[in-house]
């Protein structure tokens, strides 16, 4: 009988889940590839905060300026470099990488409130830095076209599907590493240093360095979704990664659940949504512009609320709960 290990578990299962969302696109329109396009980058998001906060028990507020370094990573190698697009994306990751981990070597002595609110000044900063660099296009940006489909796939193969291959393959693949990862030794001592510093620092563990190798991670993680988030919007400004942005991911992260992976989706779906239930709710009850500004970031920090107030640790951690109970 052959042993089924959770690591080929796992392998088995993305690989799956990566046939059926094959399967999918050929059934839904453009529309709809181009929503599950978001989710899958929002979700891949929503990791970076799960391995970094959840699993290593810092917190960051910044994730949307790290989405921004890679963002800008990949709009100059694609557009200024003339790179292909898969290319592009690695560097997205590999600067955001990098940038994660000179940052995470400054604030690795920091923790609680003061790591928080060093990060949400880099969310916020960051940004305005960006508009004094005429490389990155200052206040306007850099707007390009990624180019259409291969042409190999047929004239019926639109862009759209193509960039969902991309969203959704990436994001399958960083998200089945990262799995793999906190499964491994690493989740472990990330866990233990989560839980216990000192008690971590007593049985040989170097917290310290441990601390900038998750934010590393975690930044590069970041960096991709960022810059696929570039590809899906054509383009690249300061004004595209508010500190808002940050927020939604944090929220995502928590509804999700701080200390899971299996929700990523959800808490992509739910990011997605909150915009179309507000266009929504805006249009059935006749308001301005104004409320269709303001009202998706009055939903967010409401969901955020409600889900620390009655599911703090994620819906599958209550469902397991109930079933216990029984």
């Amino acid at each position: 009988m052959i042993k089924t290990t959770p690591t080929k578990k796992r392998l088995l299962l993305f690989v799956l889940f990566g046939w059926i969302l094959l399967i999918a696109s050929d059934r839904v329109g453009d529309l709809e590839l181009y929503q599950a396009s978001f989710v899958a980058t929002y979700a891949l998001a929503i990791t970076s905060i799960i391995l970094l906060t959840g699993y290593s028990g810092q917190l960051s507020l910044g994730q949307s300026a790290l989405m921004a370094v890679g963002a800008y990573a990949g709009a100059l190698s694609i557009f200024n470099a003339g790179l292909h697009p898969a290319l592009g994306l690695f560097i997205s990751a590999l600067v955001a990488g990098v940038f994660g981990l000179l940052l995470g070597l400054i604030v690795a002595r920091l923790s609680g409130p003061y790591l928080a609110g060093t990060t949400l000044a880099l969310a916020i900063s960051l940004p305005t830095l960006a508009n004094q660099f005429p490389i990155l296009g200052a206040e306007e940006g850099i707007v390009f076209d990624v180019g259409p489909s291969p042409v190999r796939f047929g004239e019926e193969f639109s862009q759209y599907k193509w960039f969902f291959w991309i969203s959704a393959l990436a994001s399958l693949i960083m998200v089945w590493l990262i799995a793999n990862l906190l499964s491994a030794r690493m989740g472990r001592t990330f866990r233990a240093m989560r839980d216990n510093p000192v008690a971590a620092s007593l049985v040989g563990i170097n917290v310290g360095q441990l601390k900038v190798t998750a934010f590393a991670i975690s930044s590069g993680v970041a960096g991709l979704s960022g810059g696929l988030l570039v590809m899906l919007i054509s383009g690249v400004s300061p004004s595209a990664f508010p500190l808002s942005l940050s927020f939604s991911i944090l929220t995502g992260a928590v509804v999700t659940g701080l200390y899971n992976l299996k929700g990523v989706i959800l808490g992509g779906l739910v990011l997605v949504a909150i915009p179309e239930i507000a266009d929504s709710l805006v249009s059935s009850i006749g308001g301005s512009e104004g409320y269709l500004t303001a009202l998706p970031g009055f939903l967010v920090s409401a969901l955020l609320i409600l889900a620390v107030v009655f599911t703090p640790n994620g819906p599958g951690h209550l469902i397991k709960g109930h079933h216990k109970k029984k």
